[in-house]
């Protein structure tokens, strides 16, 4: 009998906390808000702010989240979490595509680099594949991806100038980039016309189930 009383006592406390949340997730509507939320709640209940990018997410739940439209929530309940999510941002963006090369000027001489990349471009030109050619040369870490940077949208964290020279090229060219001030020398590659895909922003929250 004292266990039912404990039980129907927790019940009433139970729901008013699940209405508290609804109605915090309610009131959050912008990007800024979302993150003010996502940082309080880091740790406690793994909240985050993350992006999905319909051309690189391909799973169930970006599908399920990419039909809902801005402000829609969706709960995925599991065994031991109830995770909550929410559409903060909804919209479509202009995104380019290209491969590329890297130098590091602080590393080696412009002549050595030139040199370098007119021998990439030689080869490319008689049939080398250039993702093969970027994991020869390249001194980043994308050379283990062929230096496919994937698809990267218009004003985003790419730098202006390498943004404009891939927007200003046509697919398939082949040309060379100097970044001075920061001593990056590349070789380019435009893999793919410019496209519009869809993005949506979402708050993600977990409760753990007693």
């Amino acid at each position: 009998m004292k266990q039912l009383f404990f039980l129907l006592l927790c019940i009433p406390f139970l729901s008013f906390s699940q209405d508290a949340l609804e109605t915090k997730l309610d009131s959050i509507n912008s990007i800024e808000d979302a993150e003010i939320f996502a940082k309080a709640y880091k740790k406690s209940n793994k909240s985050k702010v993350f992006t999905f990018n319909k051309e690189k997410h391909k799973t169930r739940l970006a599908d399920e989240l990419f039909k809902l439209s801005r402000g829609g929530k969706k709960v995925v309940k599991g065994d031991y979490k109830t995770t909550y999510y929410k559409v903060i941002e909804k919209e479509k963006t202009l995104h380019y595509r290209a491969s590329y090369i890297f130098f590091d000027g602080d590393e080696m001489t412009l002549e050595d680099i030139n040199e370098k990349r007119d021998k990439i471009i030689s080869q490319y030109q008689q049939g080398y594949k250039f993702d093969k050619l970027a994991q020869l040369h390249s001194m980043d870490l994308n050379a283990k991806k062929g230096g496919d940077l994937g698809w990267f949208p218009e004003g985003g964290n790419i730098h202006p100038m390498f943004e404009e020279a891939v927007k200003n090229h046509n697919v398939d060219d082949i040309f060379t980039l100097d970044i001075e001030d920061r001593n990056w020398y590349y070789v380019v590659l435009k893999t793919h016309d410019s496209k519009t895909i869809e993005e949506i922003t979402v708050l993600q929250y977990s409760e753990p189930i007693d």
